[in-house]
């Protein structure tokens, strides 16, 4: 059943490239929260916790985009290590700004600099789809699989984060953040073969991605996706906490992230039918409308019930953008396309929690879940009023992959030779 799994690692480099991309992409799911735990504890202040956070998150959003565009231009290798390097030292700096009760305002001067991380799933899924060019439905499986390690990363990051900083040393989960950064960014960027080239510019301006009407209609419901998720995480919390059972939030928000795995799976062992852009449409509306039973929630068994439904529309959707985005912009900008929407996702996740916190205050926890109710349907309207721009992707094939050209005659060979070594393998593994 999971063979189609198997095929996307037929190719040779990828399970380690893959591997050494999901190190480095835990510090996306621990490093904020994880830093909410530890200045909670050291300085007693949710306020200067969430404060430092929101900078964190806006400098993601200012210099993630422009990192990945330097990525594009001169490689994953010559970029990724010095920003990695950058954002290791603010992340050292913060630490010991926080050990050392330094005054507040260091703390979000070193939160800066923490920012300048690389996005590593970009620039993973920018390899898969180096690879399998010239093969849309392994490539379409290849980008599921990352989108269920996405998940992963999400149910495995803030459990590991808050429990180390909560049982062990207030900086534990930074500092595990930190090492995973340091690790899987080294393993990842050492790996050569199964880097893109760089690809010339063809005489014309090396003009931003965002430029692309299709790209920014994906960004903006992104953001409103990403409010979805941060006021569900704040929200959930609260009720968990009305309810009595506030360690028990975390097991429904882990419900949450294992609907979308599974739905991830099962999405990537099918081919796709139907244009690209419908099914964003369709997957968005979905997920806009598998919110609703949030409204009509009466205790936490219905709430993880609920969770676990509109979890099955999330990864689907991601792999679905993932390849709309490879339509959008040339294979040269594919890594800073592919960045500027986790920049829009990561606005949104700012922009709910605040507002989500914001309306539990002021009515409640279960009218709390008014906010993600209405950030889906604002999702949905978004996709639907920029439909025309999603339809005109000038790089896509009929599958909304990336044409054949972007895959190099020496990786074509090398994935040649391992199907020829490995087919009967195969065959006999699926009968």
């Amino acid at each position: 059943m999971l063979s189609p799994y198997r095929r996307i690692f037929e190719a040779p480099g990828s399970a380690a490239f893959s591997g050494a991309g999901l190190l480095s992409r835990m510090p996306l799911s621990m490093t904020g929260i994880g830093i909410v735990t530890m200045l909670s504890q050291m300085r007693g202040s949710y306020g200067l916790a969430g404060a430092v956070t929101a900078v964190l998150m806006i400098s993601e959003a200012i210099f993630g985009p422009q990192i990945s565009r330097l990525v594009d231009r001169f490689g994953q290798r010559r970029v990724a290590l010095p920003a990695t390097a950058v954002s290791l030292a603010g992340l050292a700096g913060l630490l010991v700004c926080a050990r050392w009760e330094a005054p507040d305002w260091t703390l979000f001067a070193t939160a800066v600099p923490v920012g300048c991380m690389p996005t590593f799933g970009s620039m993973v899924r920018a390899r898969w789809a180096h690879i399998y060019a010239d093969d849309p439905q392994r490539l379409h499986t290849a980008y599921s699989f990352e989108s269920v390690a996405d998940e992963l990363c999400f149910i495995a990051g803030p459990i590991l984060a808050v429990g180390l900083s909560t049982a062990v040393l207030p900086e534990a989960g930074p500092l595990l953040s930190g090492a995973f950064l340091a690790v899987g960014a080294v393993l990842f960027c050492t790996q050569r073969r199964t880097e893109p080239p760089i690809r010339p510019a063809d005489g014309r301006p090396h003009r931003s991605a965002i430029r692309s009407p299709g790209l920014r209609v994906l960004m903006l419901t992104f953001a409103a996706t990403g409010a979805v998720f941060g006021a569900i995480d704040v929200v959930t919390v609260a009720y968990a906490e009305d309810a009595g059972h506030k360690g028990l939030a975390s097991l429904a928000l882990a419900v949450y992230a294992a609907g979308s795995c599974l739905a991830g799976i099962a999405f990537g062992m099918i081919e796709p039918r139907g244009s690209a852009h419908r099914r964003f449409l369709i997957g968005v509306a979905g997920m806009a409308l598998s919110l609703v039973p949030l409204l009509f929630a009466g205790n936490l068994a219905w709430v993880a019930a609920a969770l676990f439904l509109a979890g099955m529309s999330v990864a689907p959707t991601m792999v679905t953008t993932m390849s709309l985005v490879a339509g959008f912009v040339p294979a040269r900008q594919l890594n800073e396309g592919m960045s500027w929407t986790i920049t829009g996702l990561a606005l949104g996740v700012a922009a709910g929690s605040s507002i989500g916190g914001a309306v539990v205050d002021a009515h409640g926890a279960a009218a709390g879940y008014g906010v993600p109710v209405a950030a889906g349907a604002l999702a949905a309207l978004t996709a639907l009023a920029g439909l025309r721009h999603l339809r005109a992707a000038p790089h896509a094939s009929p599958h909304g992959q990336i044409g054949p050209d972007a895959a190099s005659p020496q990786v074509r060979a090398d994935i040649q030779r391992a199907d020829d070594g490995n087919r009967t393998r195969v065959i006999s593994l699926e009968d």
